[in-house]
């Protein structure tokens, strides 16, 4: 195909061009700004790094043969540190002062969205490489100008409870949820999944991101006899339930959503993080194919401490991100403009790209969301980084 073509050809270029990339670039003229607005520091640092790495390369590639409409890409990033109004604020930063074309961002489901009103009234697209919560994208607006490659709450809900019944055979299961807004809409989307596998749910129990013991809500599930734990909860929070677990003695699997894989979850988890089982987009340990052999090249030439597939972690970030990126850049192609509504309309125009999770086929003719259930695989942590189960392991 021509685009690996093109992209063998790019390779080349790349590690030539880093030690410049390196110094940083002054603000120019005629760039296309891309905002990102992640988290950048803190428990989720790992991840906000991650988009940006898959940005980057994305954006490498495209400058390398020769940007769009004639004109370079520029990054502009933007710590948010998992605060929805330090989100707005970058947001309205990005767009009014920077004046970026496309804005990406939204680590964390409240973050993004709080910066959903602020695009839409920007006419500026708005892409999300990572945040789950339904409502972001099924958010009211017309038009809409939000675009998401990741998963999606309501679907990872249903693959939770169909993980649980396939590979520990659940009858009984509990909830264990973060107490914010997505905690709170997976417990009601986890409720409908278990309703409708005729699956009885042996309770729901909410902790908060500060607390360091949950034994008091563990042990009310292990009283009303869970036999596995569906737990919605980010790194720390995540990490605090293995930790309890350890402390009851209860030997209980865990089935997540994928807050787990945001950050140093294996680190704080302690030796018992594998316990846990969460739902992912892609995992470059996973099979070979020509676009994971580009961007693994890229990546081990601009980024030092990546070795080798097993040093991209969380792989989430990067995949999404990358292809995110290659995706905004067909929809302004298509545009043939930076003109937000115009872009608007070029996502839903795109017909074909060959990316790194998939082959995208019109993702976004009928809806805003490019991945579905069939998309996601399951995953642990082993000695730190993340690693897929084997094939038919549920």
């Amino acid at each position: 195909m021509a685009i690996l073509s093109s992209r063998r050809a790019i390779l080349t270029g790349i590690t030539g061009s880093i030690l410049a990339g390196l110094t940083g670039c002054t603000r120019q003229d005629g760039m296309i700004r891309i905002g990102l607005i992640t988290a950048l520091s803190a428990q989720s640092a790992k991840s906000g790094e991650a988009i940006s790495r898959g940005l980057s390369v994305a954006i490498d590639e495209i400058n390398a043969s020769g940007g769009l409409l004639g004109r370079r890409l520029e990054l502009i990033r933007r710590d948010d540190e998992s605060n929805p109004g330090k989100g707005v604020i970058a947001a309205r930063e990005l767009l009014y002062k920077e004046g970026v074309s496309i804005l990406f961002g939204g680590l964390d489901t409240p973050v993004a969205r709080a910066i959903v009103q602020i695009a839409t009234a920007a006419r500026t697209p708005f892409v999300v490489p990572w945040a789950a919560g339904t409502v972001i994208t099924h958010n009211g607006t017309d038009p809409n100008f939000v675009f998401r490659v990741s998963a999606v709450d309501e679907q990872v809900d249903k693959a939770m409870v169909a993980f649980a019944q396939a590979k520990y055979h659940t009858r009984r299961p509990g909830l264990i949820m973060l107490n914010n807004p997505w905690g709170q809409s997976n417990e009601k989307g986890l409720k409908a999944a278990l309703a409708a596998a005729h699956l009885p749910a042996a309770g729901s129990e909410r902790f908060e991101h500060a607390d360091v013991d949950v034994t008091p809500q563990l042990g009310r599930l292990r009283a009303d006899g869970a036999d596995c734990l569906l737990m919605v909860a980010t790194v720390g929070p995540s990490a605090q339930v293995v930790k309890s677990l350890d402390q009851m003695g209860w030997d209980v699997p865990i089935v997540s959503h994928w807050g787990p894989a945001g950050g140093r979850f294996g680190e704080l988890a302690g030796p018992h993080a594998n316990r846990v089982k969460f739902v992912q987009t892609y995992s470059f340990l996973g099979p070979d194919n020509p676009v994971k052999a580009y961007v693994l090249a890229a990546l081990k030439a601009k980024y030092p401490d990546i070795k080798g597939p097993q040093d991209v972690t969380p792989a989430v970030g990067v995949a999404n991100a990358y292809d995110a990126m290659h995706l905004a850049a067909i929809a302004i192609r298509t545009a043939g403009s930076t003109d937000g509504d115009a872009v608007r309309r070029g996502f839903a125009r795109i017909d074909r790209y060959d990316g790194l999770i998939k082959s995208y086929r019109a993702p976004f003719a009928h809806g805003q969301d490019a991945l579905g259930e069939a998309d996601y695989i399951w995953a642990e942590f082993d000695g730190g980084r993340i690693v897929p189960l084997p094939a038919g392991a549920a």
